[in-house]
């Protein structure tokens, strides 16, 4: 049978993607090929949120197209995801020898496309239509056969976005917001942990609007909050989390869930993208640098422990010295376990693409450079705050850098490394920490597991 080799860009949505279609097509007998050299297809999972991911995969295909070309060998190549939604037949067109281009609302037929293709039926697919009921059409986990199960897992609970923030592509690449029923993801997990998944993270978009339109407020409780209550309820599963969420959607309701629900990690990444009130409302975010703070302050009530981590971006259009260091002073307020950092770029139509005072280059990492010291700083000083500390983690398997090393997360986030052996995969054990890298801690479970 052919092997596929799949290659993913992007947020834990599209790992979520990926790994769905991988699911689907081994289901119907291809094996995974380790490498694109090695194997008969090639999928590319692209991103559009910022240039560089898409000239990554736009180039990465182009060294994959070149290879096969002088190795003389047949391959099959697609671009998958958002790239593909919002390019569709421009990639053919640019790119000759890809077969396949496969839109967001697609990744279920995949496995029927590719089949056409190598028996011949069909020569080129660009499929970028909307389709009713796709946000619940793909379901699979890599984890029937699997030499080592997973212990986590991602479940996908709604497609799509409303928000319409002026500088991302989402909205058009992704569709509306779809969401799940709440039966069909409880079951879903149900599955998952009946297969000795023990930690699962519940994705969209923006999370917290799942069941706006189809589910009214019950109890006080919003829809989101119904479904973390109800996924609560499944025996066996031990931790929960979510991402990506929006500041709007946290109401009172899912505050209070991080004080009732156990099995609710205490970590939150919430993306707050600017400290200065002018570019929030230039950015179209719905909130104010206020009410931003006054979450954070509302959840570390609720949570003391909780981990909080946030995306920001620098170089926005007409972003002042001043618009900057109101960023700068907000991110030394809230003191963020981490910060993902993003230079500003124009993407296809979108609003602050064609806005006036697009800044330089070199203005954008300049800002980059002095926010992410900032950062580093200060959650270099969070992490070794917590060497000496006991935590429990969830242990995930061996250190990709150093598999001598299992590798576990705490349920505030934080990845941590310990000398151990495969027989801790999948157990929950408390470590003592005993120093602090960067992002990464180090502990020891042998002083409080006797």
């Amino acid at each position: 049978m052919p092997s596929v080799y799949i290659k993913t860009y992007g947020c834990q949505m599209n790992e979520r993607d990926s790994e769905a279609v991988a699911a689907q097509l081994v289901a119907k007998g291809y094996t995974l090929a380790q490498s694109p050299d090695a194997a008969d297809v090639v999928l590319l999972n692209t991103c559009s949120v910022r240039d560089l991911a898409e000239q990554k995969a736009l180039n990465k295909m182009k060294n994959v197209i070149g290879t096969a070309r002088s190795e003389r060998r047949d391959q099959v190549v697609g671009f998958l995801g958002c790239m593909a939604q919002s390019r569709g037949q421009e990639l053919i067109d640019r790119l000759p020898d890809v077969d396949l281009v496969l839109g967001t609302q697609k990744f279920h037929r995949a496995a029927e496309y590719l089949d056409a293709i190598l028996a011949g039926r069909r020569q080129k697919v660009v499929d970028v239509d909307v389709e009713q009921g796709s946000e619940a059409a793909i379901r699979e986990h890599l984890l029937h056969g699997a030499a080592k199960k997973s212990v986590t897992a991602f479940v996908s609970i709604m497609q799509g976005c409303n928000q319409h923030c002026t500088f991302c592509i989402v909205p058009s690449t992704r569709g509306e917001e779809r969401s799940r029923s709440i039966p069909g993801i409880v079951a879903e997990c149900r599955e998952l942990a009946g297969q000795g998944v023990s930690e699962i993270t519940l994705l969209g978009q923006i999370v917290t609007s799942f069941g706006k339109r189809d589910l009214p407020v019950k109890d006080g409780k919003s829809a989101f909050v119904q479904l973390l209550e109800a996924v609560h309820e499944i025996d066996g599963l031990e931790r929960i989390r979510f991402t990506s969420p929006h500041p709007k959607g946290y109401g009172d309701d899912l505050v209070q869930a991080y004080e009732h629900l156990p099995k609710l990690c205490e970590s939150a990444h919430i993306p707050v993208q600017s400290g200065s009130d002018r570019l929030l409302k230039l950015m179209h975010r719905g909130y104010t640098r206020e009410r931003f703070l006054g979450i954070i302050s509302k959840l570390r009530r609720a949570r003391p422990s909780i981990g909080l981590s946030t995306d920001i971006i620098v170089g926005f259009p007409g972003e002042t010295e001043e618009d900057f260091e109101q960023t700068l002073s907000l991110v030394r307020e809230v003191e963020f376990d981490q910060a993902y950092i993003f230079k500003y770029s124009p993407r296809r139509d979108t609003p602050a693409a064609s806005m006036q005072d697009q800044l330089p280059t070199e203005v954008k990492e300049d800002r980059n450079a002095r926010l992410l010291e900032a950062v580093n700083t200060l959650a270099a000083s969070r992490y070794e705050a917590l060497v000496g500390s006991q935590m429990q983690i969830l242990v995930e398997g061996p250190s990709r850098k150093n598999p001598a090393r299992m590798t576990g997360r705490s349920r505030c986030n934080k990845i941590v490394l310990f000398d151990g052996s495969d027989r801790h995969r999948g157990r929950l054990m408390d470590v003592r920490i005993t120093r602090a890298g960067s992002f990464t801690l180090y502990g020891d479970p042998a002083i409080v597991n006797l």
